[in-house]
């Protein structure tokens, strides 16, 4: 039989969802006295690299598989060798050799950033936590059998399987994924597409960018009204004043930081952006790049953009018809896009012995990178206390946390605890008190160069904690 979970490794446990700011405002504000002497935004986790760290001994003998090599999937994989010990083998389904950040990426459009500061290797992983990764995409689950198959034609068995594939992109508004990759990059998955959208926003001369928002949920709530602000920054500093940023938004109103983004759009990059919400039967022409779409009131508009940056509809990935996620049956939202989860666990509320963790879950929390690192580290606990004959923790809580860039100097932050509501099952935004009833994420209360200057101390400690 395994040992029990000694009470050591609980406290370690909550030493490390401390350290990613548990409390709400706290969180945010350790990290932030870390940098008030400068700005470590270039700096990298790895200049940490010989810390040590030593696996906790529990007696527990099992196979875990992760896939997906994302903030979600890193994460979980580390945490189950460092909570499990060396007996858990852990291996980690991923088919590319490095993985790179979404969060930030907006900050490549205006020339903040190269795409290559994003990148991340599973080297740490491999080397320090004895990960094995193994370079493949799954094709085929056989929960029965409880087995992988792979790209490669190989197999894999596991005694618990952990999902964290991210999301895909449909082909919406006229659009196909050849037009994404080409001609109208949605660039909401970093990579080649950021960098086509960079170079496309440096070819403008005066003139309009169009952007679409889908409706929720999709990927970092705040992320589409951040980058709408940094287009419109650099524009009026490089671009002159006849350019112009048009928002078109199928949310009926802003979706994350709400009051920071109304004073952006409105005064600080007033006469710029053009936000309008409500919109509907949006069309793009991927060679004129003319955008017609109904307005709030039905009304047809139509314009002629010179760069259109779409970002379409998402689900998980491998949930379209056909998919290797669907075919096991594990889409099984309403709208059949997402993984629906007990959050106790993340364990599939469809198929037993699988975790669904990150974007493709539907677990109550704001898709996000943060949120993803916080998931993980609650599936993987409760997969170490399952193991070992317990049940999972029965009060989770886990923190959101995100930075967003108003300017190429500015920035603002958004906050939120949450905490599990036995009665619903489900996450909740927590309040003062425990009394979830009229909770609110918090917003920063002005828009900062500290605050700029912090984000880069809270990125780099979050990636640190996923990959390093």
């Amino acid at each position: 039989m395994p040992k029990a979970i000694n009470p050591s490794r609980r406290r370690l446990l909550l030493l490390a969802g401390a350290a990613l700011g548990s409390g709400a405002l706290g969180g945010i504000a350790h990290f932030a006295h870390a940098d008030s002497d400068g700005d470590d935004s270039d700096k990298h986790f790895e200049d940490s690299a010989n810390t040590s760290f030593t696996l906790a001994s529990t007696g527990l003998v099992a196979r875990v598989v992760v896939v997906g090599g994302g903030m979600a999937g890193a994460t979980a994989a580390k945490y189950l060798r460092l909570w499990g010990g060396s007996g858990l083998q852990v291996t980690l389904v991923e088919p590319n050799a490095r993985y790179t950040s979404n969060i930030m990426s907006n900050l490549v459009l205006n020339g903040s950033r190269n795409i290559a500061t994003l990148g991340y290797t599973y080297d740490s992983l491999a080397a320090k936590y004895g990960v094995t990764v193994k370079a493949a995409r799954v094709t085929a689950i056989d929960s029965a059998a409880r087995s992988l198959s792979l790209s490669d034609g190989s197999s894999l068995a596991y005694d618990r399987l952990i999902l964290a594939p991210g999301v895909e992109f449909s082909d919406a508004y006229g659009l196909t994924q050849a037009d994404y990759a080409t001609r109208t990059p949605h660039a909401w998955q970093a990579g080649a597409q950021t960098t086509l959208l960079a170079s496309q926003l440096a070819a403008m001369q005066d003139g309009t960018f169009v952007m679409t928002i889908p409706k929720a949920p999709y990927r970092c709530p705040p992320g589409p009204y951040e980058r709408a602000c940094l287009v419109a920054d650099y524009l009026k500093t490089y671009r002159g004043a006849g350019s112009r940023v048009v928002v078109l938004d199928e949310n009926a109103t802003i979706q994350a930081e709400r009051e920071t983004f109304t004073h952006a759009f409105g005064v600080t990059h007033a006469g710029v952006i053009s936000y309008e919400a409500g919109v509907t039967g949006i069309t793009i022409d991927p060679l004129t790049r003319r955008v017609s779409y109904l307005d709030a009131v039905g009304a047809p508009r139509t314009i002629d953009a010179q760069v259109v940056s779409p970002i379409p509809p998402h689900r998980a990935s491998g949930s379209a018809a056909g998919g290797w996620l669907a075919a096991a049956g594990l889409n099984n939202s309403a709208d059949g896009r997402w993984c629906v989860v007990d959050v106790l666990s993340y364990q599939s509320t469809a198929v037993a012995g699988i975790h669904v963790i990150g974007d493709a879950a539907s677990c109550g929390m704001p898709k996000a990178g943060h949120v993803a690192n916080q998931e993980a580290k609650i599936c993987a606990d409760a997969i170490i206390r399952l193991l070992a004959g317990q049940q999972p923790d029965p009060a989770p809580v886990a923190n959101s946390a995100c930075y967003s860039p108003i300017t190429a100097t500015t920035a603002s932050w958004l906050t939120a605890v949450y905490q599990y509501d036995s009665a619903g099952r489900k996450m909740v935004l927590a309040a003062n008190g425990g009394n979830p009833v009229g909770a609110t994420a918090i917003e920063a209360a002005s828009v900062s160069n500290s605050n700029f200057r912090q984000m880069g101390t809270w990125f780099n400690t979050l990636m640190g904690d996923s990959f390093g």
